[in-house]
């Protein structure tokens, strides 16, 4: 996380007695600030990195959308709904391909990524079918599959379902932008064949006002932790022989 970086390099400028390693932490300190709070800086980064978005009209039909979880709290009280955090179109945007017959069935990939899951009632796959069927989709074309904790396992426990309940059909597969390059690269090592669909962009349209690019912003910094987090695990999941 850059901010880790940065209080890192500003404590480490109060703390050491050397006059000249203090002169130099401050400076890099402030460079690193400056550039990690950079709107136009960070949002280039992530237009790079992501998977670019697939207009609906150019979308051929396919018969199963995969769709990856990792959007919801499964902890927060009560457990009378769903509580969903940043990627909600994960499941919202296959909702509509179906609804416009797009796509014919779901599966959902998904179990608990936490160490200790300390809910027993749900997994966040049963989750997000909850909200399928509030919409109107019938329970016969939605499967699940709730006990992957990582993406790796995701596509390996879902190949196993496909390749049981769907043999030779096209598959959708559904996740955030900056999570696709990683997911693709997993499916087809698990040799299914996906069509990517990306939603939930941390990018936006480029902009030129002053505001844009010169005022720092907290958000950025925030997108920088989540991109950070997504290379590191693209690279150790090549080095772990996922990809």
């Amino acid at each position: 996380m850059p901010i880790t970086w940065i209080v890192g390099l500003f404590l480490y400028s109060f703390w050491t007695k050397v006059p000249r390693l203090k002169n130099r932490a401050i400076k890099i300190a402030f460079i690193l600030l400056i550039l990690f709070t950079n709107n136009l800086i960070v949002n280039e980064a992530i237009r790079a990195w992501e998977i670019s978005v697939t207009p609906i009209a150019d979308l051929a039909p396919h018969d199963v959308a995969v769709v990856l979880t990792g959007v919801t709290d499964t902890e927060r009280e009560p457990q009378d709904r769903v509580y969903f955090a940043k990627g909600a179109d994960r499941i919202l945007h296959p909702l509509q391909l179906y609804k416009m017959g797009k796509i014919k069935y779901f599966l959902i990939s998904g179990g608990s990524g936490q160490l200790v899951n300390r809910n027993k009632n749900e997994s966040e796959a049963e989750e997000l079918a909850s909200i399928l069927k509030l919409a109107g989709v019938p329970d016969s074309v939605i499967v699940l599959e709730n006990k992957s904790r990582n993406t790796h396992e995701n596509a390996l426990f879902s190949a196993k379902v496909l390749e049981k309940r769907f043999p030779g059909k096209s598959y959708l597969l559904v996740t955030s932008a900056f999570h696709m390059r990683r997911a693709k690269g997993c499916f087809e090592k698990a040799n299914v064949p996906v069509t990517v669909f990306t939603t939930d962009f941390y990018s936006s349209g480029r902009k030129w006002t002053p505001d844009y690019w010169l005022l720092p912003s907290e958000s950025a910094l925030g997108k920088w932790s989540t991109l950070w987090h997504e290379w590191i695990g693209y690279i150790s999941y090549w080095g772990a022989g996922y990809l």
